[in-house]
């Protein structure tokens, strides 16, 4: 079976879809590294051109897509747990349909394969977002401007973006200059909930 065949294999691009799509998610709470971001945008573009050469149904495509909104409802609500519910749905039962069977109600996808990637991703995906959420609902509403000054870690290795440990918490960050992770980081300035940092050298800290 050449590369092109394995491609056009309706599970095959299912399975790259599937992943992709979770890659994605995972780049969202973990933003900085940009390897999530890069692996999510490789497998999308082999899971593309299945969908390109594929005949797929068209409203298990606008299903995937309109599940977007739920799931950006649940980032923003955090107390309304039912539009991530909506959005999980949506994603599973889009990404199962999304290759054309013999009707519109039959998939291409192996049904049993579905079913079992289907409960793997929505059970992963309802867990690792819940708790995102739940962290995210019990951080202190203080103000950010008293952080500023203040000395931290990185956490992740930063640039345009990562995340930074400070005062006890967890926070997404920003810098002009890269900064390993581990480093020490001292905050400089705030933009919303995202702090703006800079390096700090080991005779600073002492």
């Amino acid at each position: 079976m050449s590369p092109i065949d394995f491609l056009l294999n309706p599970n095959v691009a299912y399975l790259l879809l599937v992943t992709g799509t979770l890659l994605v998610i995972l780049a969202i709470f973990n933003p900085g590294t940009g390897l999530l971001e890069l692996g999510a945008l490789f497998i999308l573009v082999l899971a593309g051109y299945g969908m390109y050469n594929l005949p797929i149904n068209l409203w298990a495509l606008i299903l995937l897509i309109a599940g977007v909104i739920p799931f950006l409802l649940a980032l923003i609500k955090s107390r309304r747990f039912i539009f991530l519910i909506i959005a999980i749905l949506s994603n599973i039962i889009g990404a199962s349909f999304l290759f054309q069977g013999e009707s519109w109600w039959q998939p291409a996808v192996n049904p049993i394969l579905a079913l079992i990637v289907s409960l793997l991703t929505g059970g992963y995906l309802w867990i690792a977002i819940t708790k995102f959420l739940e962290v995210d609902r019990r951080r202190p509403a203080h103000d950010t401007s008293s952080l500023i000054g203040v000395i931290g870690e990185a956490k992740t290795s930063i640039l345009d973006e990562g995340s930074v440990q400070v005062a006890g918490e967890l926070w997404s960050a920003r810098s002009s200059q890269a900064i390993p992770a581990g480093a020490a980081i001292r905050v400089v300035n705030k933009e919303g909930f995202t702090l703006i940092v800079e390096p700090v050298s080991d005779q600073l800290q002492a």
